[in-house]
C-alpha cells in the first residue's frame, strides 16, 4: 500500500523569504499577476469550447493551491510568533482562529467566473443598538419563552399554577428577570432624552456549591449510606440507595456561563451605542474563579470573541492571602464582624423557620428511611440539592420529594438568611457595600479616591489609568452578598422592614430571588433629558415641563425599574421611579457616614437577637 502519510516540513515554504512579502496582499496581488495569462489564453479561443477552458480553470486553481500551500505554512510561523502563547509549538494555520488570516468575502469575475479579488479585513457591521433608549415599550408582556436547556417541567405536589419551582430558591435559583417588578410602572425614555452612562454591578452566574457546604457534607452522608448498604430508603427515596454525589465546587457550571454570556448579548442591545469604538474600557472583576470567567463570558457575549480588543480586565485580588487587596467587589473579606458571630441573626431566624417549614417533610423522609435518622438540617441540605444538581446536571431527584409549599417556604428561609445578614437587619450590611457606592459616586463627581476609605483600593482607585473616569459603560463583577450590602449601603429602605420568623409578611419587598439569583445585575444608568421629565407622565404628550435641561439616575435591578422615591422621599414620588442626579448625589453624600463603616467592621459590640437592628449599622455605635 502506498504510504499516505504526509511531512510536515514539506509544506513549509523557504525560511529566507521575508515574511513581509508574505503578507495577505502581496499573496492576492501575486495571484491576481498570475491569472491574466491564463484568462487570456481561455478567451481569445471559441467562446464555446468549454471543456478546454474549464480544464484551464481547474490547473490554475491547482497553481494558486500550491502557492496558497507554500505561503500558509511560512505564515503560520508569523501567526505563530506574534500570538501570546506559553507554548512553543506552533499552531498550524488550518487550526488558527486568531488573527483571521481570510477575513472578508470573495469576488468572482462575472463572466469568468474566476475569483479576482478578496476584500482586505471584515465586512462592514451596522450600528451599535441602543435598545434601552429606543424601545418603546420595554417591559411588556413576554409573547414566548425561550427555550431552555434546564429541566423545569417537573410534577410538583400543590403546583395547581404551574408555577415553577425554579423561581423560588432565592440565591439558588437560575437567572430569570424580576417577574412582578418593584412596585412602579416601567416607562420608555421621552424623546429627546438620552442615556449617557452605564454603570453595571454584576453577580456570577450559576455554579457548584462552596466547599465544605452543607449540601456537600450530606452528599458524602448519603454516597458513604449507599457504599456501605447500611441504610434501605423506600418509595420516594428508593434512588439514595444508590446514590453518589457528584457535585464539583464553587466554579460555574454551563448554565452559569450562558447566563453571563446571554447578559452581555442583552447589555449590548440594550448600550452597544455607548460604547465608544475608538477606546478599550476597563472592567473589573475578582480573582475568585466564578467571578473572573462570569466577567469573561458576559465580555464575549457584549463584544464578541474578540473581546479583548475592546476591553481589559482589571482583577482585584479576593481572598484570605497574607496581604488581600482591599476589594469593593467582595466588600465582607475587609469587613471583619461580618465574618463573626455579631453577623449571624440571619442564619439564627432561618433556622428557626426551617424547623417550622420543614416538619412533615421530615416526618415523612424518617418514614421512608429505615435507620437512617433524618434531621431538618438534612431535609433543608436536600431541598438545597435540587437547585445545585439542577444547574450541574440538567434534573435532580431531590426536587419532587418537597411541596409547592415548601418550595415557597424555601425561598422564605433564603430571605430571611440575607435580610439579618446582608440587609438592614444586618450590624454590617451597609458597611459591606459602602466602599462600591462611594466608587460610583466617584466616577459620577469626576474624581478618583486618594484616600483611604472603606474597602476601596486607593492603589488601584487613585489613578485614572486604573479607575478610569471618562468612560460610558462601567462594568463591575461580584458576589449575592454584596449586590445586597450595595443596595443596603445606598439606603433603598424599601427592603428594610423586618422579616418575621412565623411566616411571609403582606406585600413583601425583600424577596431574594427577585433581587440575587445567580446572574443578577443591578444597571445605573445616567439620562441627560432636554427639560425637566414630568413626575407624572403617563404619555409622550405630557412627558415634559417647562425648565432647563435635567439629569435624571435610573436603577434597574434584573431588567425591572427600582424605583429611588420610596426610599428617598426627596427625589419625589415619581411614576416612572427616577430621581434627578442632582438630588441623588446630595443624597449620597452622606451615605459613608451612615454606614459607621469602621466600627462596624472592626468595633466592639454585642450579637443581638434577629429583629434588633433595622438600619444596616450596629445597635450600639460607637464612642
Amino acid at each position: 500500500m502506498t504510504n499516505m502519510g504526509y511531512s510536515y516540513k514539506k509544506l513549509q515554504g523557504p525560511d529566507h523569504v521575508p515574511l513581509q512579502d508574505l503578507s495577505l496582499p502581496s499573496a492576492q496581488e501575486t495571484a491576481r499577476e498570475e491569472l491574466p495569462s491564463v484568462t487570456h489564453n481561455i478567451f481569445q479561443r471559441n467562446p464555446k469550447t468549454t471543456s478546454w477552458a474549464f480544464k484551464m480553470f481547474i490547473a490554475a486553481l491547482v497553481v494558486l493551491s500550491a502557492l496558497s500551500l507554500t505561503r500558509a505554512a511560512v505564515l503560520e510561523k508569523k501567526q505563530a510568533a506574534s500570538t501570546a502563547s506559553s507554548s512553543t509549538t506552533t499552531v498550524p494555520q488550518y487550526f488558527q482562529t486568531t488573527p483571521e488570516l481570510f477575513t472578508g468575502k470573495l469576488t468572482w469575475h462575472k463572466l469568468k467566473q474566476i475569483p479576482i479579488d478578496r476584500q482586505k479585513g471584515p465586512t462592514a457591521t451596522g450600528r451599535a443598538p441602543f435598545l434601552a433608549q429606543s424601545n418603546p415599550a420595554p417591559f411588556g408582556v413576554a409573547s414566548f419563552v425561550a427555550n431552555h436547556p434546564l429541566e423545569t417541567a417537573i410534577p410538583i405536589v400543590g403546583n395547581t399554577q404551574n408555577a415553577s419551582i425554579f423561581q423560588q430558591m432565592g440565591n439558588l435559583s437560575p437567572y430569570f428577570p424580576n417577574p412582578s417588578g418593584f412596585g412602579v410602572n416601567e416607562y420608555p425614555l421621552p424623546a429627546g432624552a438620552n442615556i449617557t452612562q452605564l454603570h453595571m454591578l454584576h453577580r456570577h452566574g450559576s455554579r457548584y456549591p462552596t466547599s465544605d457546604s452543607g449540601v456537600q457534607k450530606f452528599g458524602a452522608t448519603l454516597t458513604a449510606l449507599a457504599t456501605n448498604k447500611t441504610a434501605n430508603f423506600t418509595g420516594q427515596l428508593a434512588f439514595l440507595n444508590s446514590f453518589s454525589y457528584g457535585l464539583g465546587e464553587e466554579i460555574l457550571v454551563p448554565i452559569g456561563q450562558q447566563e453571563l454570556f446571554d447578559s452581555g448579548v442583552l447589555h449590548y442591545y440594550d448600550y452597544g451605542h455607548l460604547y465608544n469604538t475608538s477606546t478599550k474600557i476597563i472592567a473589573r472583576t475578582t480573582t475568585q474563579d466564578r467571578i473572573l470567567k462570569s466577567a469573561e463570558y458576559f465580555m464575549a457575549g457584549f463584544f464578541g470573541l474578540s473581546w479583548t480588543n475592546n476591553a481589559t480586565l482589571e482583577v482585584i485580588i479576593e481572598g484570605n492571602y497574607i496581604n488581600p487587596d482591599n476589594v469593593t467587589l467582595a466588600g465582607y473579606d475587609n469587613c471583619n464582624n461580618s465574618n463573626t458571630a455579631v453577623n449571624e441573626g440571619g442564619a439564627n431566624a432561618s433556622a428557626i423557620w426551617e424547623a417550622t417549614y420543614l416538619k412533615n417533610a421530615t416526618a415523612r423522609f424518617n418514614a421512608l428511611s429505615g435507620k437512617f435518622n433524618w434531621t431538618t438540617a438534612d431535609a433543608y441540605d436536600a431541598q438545597t440539592l435540587c437547585p445545585y444538581e439542577t444547574v450541574a446536571f440538567g434534573y435532580s431527584s431531590f426536587c419532587d420529594l418537597f411541596t409547592y409549599q415548601e418550595w415557597l417556604d424555601f425561598e422564605y428561609s433564603i430571605d430571611l438568611s440575607f435580610g439579618g445578614d446582608n440587609y438592614f437587619q444586618s450590624p454590617t450590611g451597609r458597611a459591606v457595600g459602602i466602599g462600591y457606592v462611594e466608587e460610583f459616586l466617584a466616577r459620577l463627581n469626576n474624581h478618583t479616591l486618594n484616600t483611604a476609605t472603606a474597602q476601596a483600593n486607593i492603589t488601584l482607585d487613585s489613578s485614572t489609568t486604573t479607575f478610569p473616569l471618562n468612560q460610558t459603560l462601567y462594568f463591575d463583577f461580584s458576589h449575592d452578598t454584596n449586590l445586597a450590602a450595595v443596595l443596603t449601603a445606598f439606603g433603598f429602605t424599601q427592603f428594610a422592614p423586618l422579616l418575621p420568623t412565623t411566616g411571609p409578611p403582606a406585600n413583601q419587598q425583600l424577596i431574594v430571588s427577585h433581587l440575587q439569583p445567580f446572574g443578577a445585575r443591578i444597571d445605573i444608568e445616567i439620562i441627560k433629558a432636554p427639560q425637566p421629565v414630568a413626575a407624572n407622565r403617563t404619555t409622550a404628550a405630557n412627558a415634559y415641563t417647562s425648565g432647563p435641561p435635567t439629569e435624571y439616575v435610573h436603577f434597574l435591578v434584573n431588567q425591572r425599574t427600582l424605583p429611588l422615591g420610596p426610599s428617598f422621599p426627596s427625589c419625589g414620588n415619581r411614576t416612572d421611579g427616577w430621581c434627578e442626579l442632582s438630588t441623588f448625589l446630595n443624597i449620597q453624600a452622606g451615605s459613608l457616614a451612615a454606614a459607621e463603616y469602621n466600627y462596624a467592621c472592626n468595633g466592639v459590640y454585642p450579637a443581638v437577637p434577629y429583629g434588633s437592628i433595622t438600619n444596616g449599622v450596629p445597635q450600639a455605635t460607637a464612642t
